[in-house]
């Protein structure tokens, strides 16, 4: 019977070792057949039917199943092995007439050694005599690991205030956060100095009705979504006012367009503009916004605000000189 067992396992594991020696070969030629594959422009995910790698993944798929399965068959095997194993040793022990002790395995005795778990067998010395509904309680210790990770926990405490509280060897989590900000700061000031941008006076900003300007202001509008809530030809919607009409809840003279565009409306839902775009850019959006007048959009929004004409160029200067006189 015992050599029949030992036959069967010798050739079993001799099966083993040549399954696992197949699967090395296979391995080995797809390897090298990977390899020696000419790259292709297309990825396998954009037409995985043509793609010439098809067949080496798929035989790879099929060697990956195939070492799953070979694993739960080993495991299995190993179970069967150590199922042998224990019965030839009860026979062994029941021949020799002495009582069988079964073998502990090595995670049984790593757990067990790592807990100080006191065998089954030996639980009646650490009994405390206390019953309750047949629940007994037993004097056992704090495991080894749970002791050692709470020692742990007060020496990385003290280490902790030593370290932050009293040597100031790293930085606590507020000056850690200033520290970033100033970093922060550095490298916006190095990026503003590399990439200077235009200067635009505010106060003497007189609107031109320059085609590049007002092309530049155009891509701007589109750029930033401007027509989600003015409509991509000005005439407003249920969100934002109509830009194309004489009537303005914020002034309508260039200045005025000019500073709600930079600091925005936020109570109307008007993002301030000038802390996401250059100055140059405001006032291109600026002109654009003002180039629209008079374009009449269809179905544009009833009018808002207040009428607002701009007073013609020559007739300041006319006034200037009359003021003059």
């Amino acid at each position: 019977m015992q050599v029949l067992k030992k036959e069967n396992l010798i050739v079993n594991s001799k099966a083993m070792r040549k399954a696992v020696l197949f699967i090395l070969s296979i391995l080995s030629t797809l390897n090298a057949w990977a390899q020696e594959a000419e790259p292709v422009k297309k990825t396998f995910w954009d037409d995985p039917a043509s793609d010439p790698m098809l067949p080496v993944y798929l035989v790879m798929a099929f060697v990956f199943v195939v070492i799953i399965l070979v694993g739960f068959v080993a495991i299995y095997l190993i179970k069967i092995l150590n199922m042998l194993t224990e019965e030839a040793e009860k026979e062994n022990a029941a021949r020799r007439g002495v009582t069988y002790a079964p073998k502990i395995s090595w995670w049984a005795g790593f757990i067990q050694k790592v807990n100080a778990a006191v065998p089954v067998e030996q639980e009646k010395s650490i009994d405390l005599g206390h019953n309750y509904d047949g629940i007994k309680e037993l004097d056992n210790h704090l495991p080894p690991w749970w002791t050692w990770l709470f020692i742990g926990t007060i020496v990385w405490a003290a280490v902790y205030i030593f370290v932050y509280h009293f040597s100031d060897t790293l930085p606590l989590q507020e000056e850690e956060y200033q520290q970033e900000l100033a970093v922060a700061a550095e490298q916006a000031r190095r990026l503003k100095a590399s990439q200077p941008q235009a200067e635009v006076d505010e106060a003497g900003l007189v609107y031109t009705n320059d085609a590049a300007i007002i092309a530049k202001g155009k891509a701007v509008y589109m750029s930033n979504s401007c027509g989600s809530c003015h409509r991509n030809d000005g005439g407003g919607n249920a969100i934002g006012p109509n830009l194309a009409d004489e009537f303005w809840l914020h002034g309508g003279d260039v200045k005025q367009i000019y500073q709600t565009i930079k600091n925005g409306v936020v109570e109307k839902g008007m993002p301030a503009w000038g802390k996401t775009m250059s100055p140059l850019n405001v006032k291109e959006l600026t002109f654009f916004v003002m180039s629209l007048q008079g374009t009449n959009p269809v179905d544009a929004k009833a009018p808002q605000g207040e009428l607002f004409k701009p007073i013609p160029a020559e007739s300041d200067s006319t006034a200037a000189e009359q003021a003059s006189l």
